[in-house]
């Protein structure tokens, strides 16, 4: 290594080498900091990170000593700043100013390339926010930290903002707005200084002529290099990978513009396009701003508080209320019961905790807790009533992150984002050719200025901005309406599979039934008091429908019984120890081995009971079809395949089989697991595959399906694993959401061909020479306005019909 003397740049981070140079492996670097990143990512085959951006680094001078992030060591600071832990895992986001573009995503998400500790990374870029799984076995939090910092990338942390609240990058607006008033600047000047050139002034002395000419080239630098420098950098990327975006062509475009002008000033043969040069990129950042202005109108990516329905049980001295997500604060005390999702970080203050973190974690084995012990956000309740006390203020980013996971993502499926993408790619390859064949033929007619107006108007033309926008538009737009109706979608992707539904599968129980309308009656020994307090407090442990229904039934009040070992056993029953007895209630061979089951009739539940697993009797549920069931699966017969999986016995199959239509498949005592393997045989088969369930006993079944509905009368069983929420009131009018789902994706594939015929318009008369580069730079932002706006305004149109 050696120390020269030299004005350079530094090969990291590209800044200004003005004292020592230091060089390595010659490359130079302005400082220790940044050669001994270079020297990181080299050792662990990370160089390509150079290969995305010109010195794509940060710059580790000034930086301070690492010793300022030992405060971290803390335990209490590090609970503040945690999303989750256990022994194994431990995840953590962080808010990173630094992150500015493609090779800051690259750098950060190979962090598990760099450090074994580092299990996953992930990057918002929009947010610029880095969320990591680690080990901290390996890794501890401060030593993460150091890590990013070390490669440029120190976190915001704020122990006053720990609740990681949305923050604005006003930085990067303030940028656009300095370039787009430097250009206009020189655009206006440029077109003053044009003038004589405009009105044939002809007897103007050639010194001045050759004057402007100058002045104007001197004007059209700050546009070329600064103006520009956003679609010229983008275009070199793009290359760098060996691939092609739309700024390319638009970068062709304004490199032909600026060459051939500087040729003609330079000879003194013409007045060169400088002024086309600064229209062009004056209008095309206009354009930007107009288009970033009318999408942020009509954006469709809202606080999710507005639709994401969740809610969760407060204590309220000794009275339960329900109470919305965003008014929970810190120190609430909630009642979670099994099944029910924990919203936020909590302390256990009474009950027994098994809790299940599949949702964070993929594993599925329950963790128990004891008092005073942390509970973290996303863990699910597997046992009795838990009383917990909030130590952290829900995050709603965190949440819609676990609805997002990858285990909960459907394989195999391809959107119409990677079939856009696809085509933008070949389109702008082809409108590569077109512009180079219509400049060489005008070319080899001798119209050299024609040759350059039709390559550069070809280019800038032809966009294929509204492919990409038209669908991401649409289908959210469309996401925000069905919200309206109580119809709570995952993405938009979840719109293009509900389109593609060919076979839809219903559960019974809580689905098509009524659930807090049956009438309920007891068959068997009477109960005494203190029985019938026994079985209240084992059902308002449990959310099933049938324990709500009898907790209803009986409308005692919850005496302080002490509850243990509370078991839910999915599609059997439930079980628990309450003062010397072991309690059941569920299906007769659960609550005894003994036991017979009774044949029912129609539309009637049945819930055996016993006391040390000797029978006292059972309750009979006599249910009713909800509301419009019955004109739903009349409407639905004619379009799809329709069947009906239920963990009962047949006893209600003739009745629903005079509401299902012939050929239907009813299957009756069907577990869990045989329900997810009947929806994996229908998919063998061809079918796209939709599941109505609860939410919580068809976990598995919702999660297999093409679209997995959970149906819900109340807003706690929120269930990652299901693809949407739907409130059960709104199930009649499942026909019309999917038949709107088709029409949307109709209004995106009208889009497309919208999309189309501009292009070929646009570049019919492009070719022909008849169309200048400044009013190309003029339609093409319009052209992906129009075609937003088309299917922000159809999908909203097309939501007429679900008001009937």
């Amino acid at each position: 290594m050696k120390q020269i003397e030299k004005a350079t740049t530094c090969y990291h981070c590209g800044e200004d080498c003005e004292e020592t140079l230091l060089f390595f492996e010659e490359k130079p670097f302005c400082c220790q900091g940044c050669q001994t990143v270079y020297q990181l990512l080299s050792e662990n085959d990370l160089s390509d990170y150079y290969c995305i951006e010109n010195q794509p680094g940060l710059t580790q001078k000034e930086r301070g000593s690492a010793d300022k992030f030992a405060y971290l060591d803390d335990d209490s600071i590090r609970q503040k700043l945690i999303d989750f832990s256990d022994q194994r895992l431990t995840k953590i986001s962080f808010y990173l100013p630094q992150i500015h573009c493609a090779s800051c995503v690259w750098l950060l998400e190979k962090l598990p390339q760099l450090h074994e500790g580092v299990l996953q990374s992930k990057v918002n870029f929009l947010k610029k926010e880095l969320y990591i799984s680690f080990d901290e076995n390996d890794l501890s939090l401060r030593k993460l930290v150091e890590l990013l910092w070390h490669l440029g990338y120190e976190p915001h942390i704020s122990l006053e903002d720990f609740d990681k609240k949305e923050r604005k990058a006003s930085t990067q607006t303030q940028s656009f707005y300095i370039k787009l008033g430097i250009t206009g600047f020189c655009f206006g000047n440029i077109m003053m200084l044009s003038f004589p050139e405009y009105l044939g002034i002809s007897h103007l002395d050639a010194d001045f002529i050759r004057l402007f000419g100058y002045i104007n080239l001197f004007l059209s630098l700050p546009v070329f290099f600064y103006g520009a420098s956003d679609y010229l950098r983008s275009a070199w990327t793009a290359l760098s990978h060996k691939t092609v975006n739309i700024d390319v062509p638009i970068s062709l475009g304004i490199f032909a513009l600026f060459g051939r002008s500087i040729y003609e000033i330079l000879s003194q043969t013409g007045a060169g396009y400088l002024d086309s040069l600064a229209s062009l990129i004056f209008l095309l950042l206009i354009g930007k701003w107009f288009q970033q202005k009318t999408f942020e109108n009509i954006s469709f990516e809202r606080d999710y508080k507005s639709y994401f329905p969740i809610a969760v049980t407060t204590l309220q001295g000794t009275q339960e209320q329900t109470t919305p997500l965003e008014k929970l604060k810190e120190k609430d005390v909630i009642v979670v019961r099994s099944g029910e999702l924990i919203p936020a970080d909590a302390l256990l203050l009474q009950g027994e905790a098994r809790i299940d973190y599949s949702f964070v974690t993929g594993e599925s084995n329950p963790v128990p807790k004891k008092t005073g012990e942390l509970i973290y956000a996303g863990g699910r309740q597997r046992g009795g009533i838990l009383h917990l006390q909030i130590i952290k203020e829900v995050s709603q980013s965190y949440l819609t992150r676990l609805w997002n996971e990858q285990i909960f993502q459907k394989q195999g499926f391809t959107g119409l984002h990677n079939k856009t993408n696809l085509i933008s790619k070949y389109f702008t390859l082809a409108i590569l050719l077109v512009a180079f064949g219509a400049g060489t033929y005008w070319w080899l007619q001798d119209a050299a200025g024609m040759a350059v107006n039709t390559f550069t108007a070809v280019l800038i033309i032809a966009c294929p901005c509204a492919l990409a926008l038209n669908a991401p538009f649409t289908l959210g737009n469309a996401l925000r309406i069905l919200a309206r109706f109580k119809l709570f979608l995952k993405d938009t992707e979840v719109i293009e599979r509900m389109a593609e539904t060919s076979h839809i599968v219903f559960d019974k129980t809580g689905t098509i039934t009524r659930s807090g309308e049956d009438k309920i009656r007891f068959q068997g020994e009477a109960l005494s008091p203190g029985e019938q307090e026994q079985i209240n407090a084992l059902v308002n442990h449990s959310t099933h429908p049938v324990s709500k229904e009898i907790a209803g039934y009986l409308n005692l009040p919850l005496n302080g019984q002490r509850v243990e070992h509370f078991e839910e056993n999915t599609g059997q029953g439930i079980s628990a120890f309450i003062g010397q007895q072991e309690v059941r209630l569920g299906k007769a061979r659960f609550v005894s081995e003994q036991a017979i089951e009774k044949p029912k009739e129609i539309f009637q539940t049945t819930a055996y009971v016993s006391f040390d697993k000797v029978i006292k009797g059972y309750f009979q549920m006599k249910q009713s079809l909800r509301e419009g069931i019955e004109n739903l699966i009349r409407h639905l017969s004619g379009t799809y395949q329709l069947s009906l999986l239920s963990g009962d016995n047949e006893g209600e199959k003739t009745r629903l089989a005079h509401i299902f239509p012939a050929g239907s498949t009813l299957a009756f005592q069907q577990s869990p697991e045989q329900k997810m393997r009947f929806i994996e045989q229908l998919q063998q088969k061809g079918n796209k595959v939709m599941m109505l369930g609860d939410g919580l006993n068809d976990a598995g079944a919702l999660k297999q399906s093409d679209v997995g509905l959970a149906i819900t009368e109340n807003v706690h069983q929120f269930s990652p694993a299901c693809d949407g929420i739907l409130h059960a009131t709104h199930l009649p009018q499942l026909h019309r959401f999917l038949t709107y789902s088709k029409r949307c994706m109709q209004t995106v594939y009208g889009g497309f061909i919208l999309s189309l015929l501009y292009n070929i318009v646009g570049l019919s008369f492009a070719v022909q020479g008849t169309l200048s580069p400044i009013v190309a730079a003029i339609l093409m932002p319009l052209s992906s306005i129009t075609v937003v706006t088309y299917g922000v305004l159809s999908s909203s149109y097309f939501a007429k019909h679900l008001e009937k």
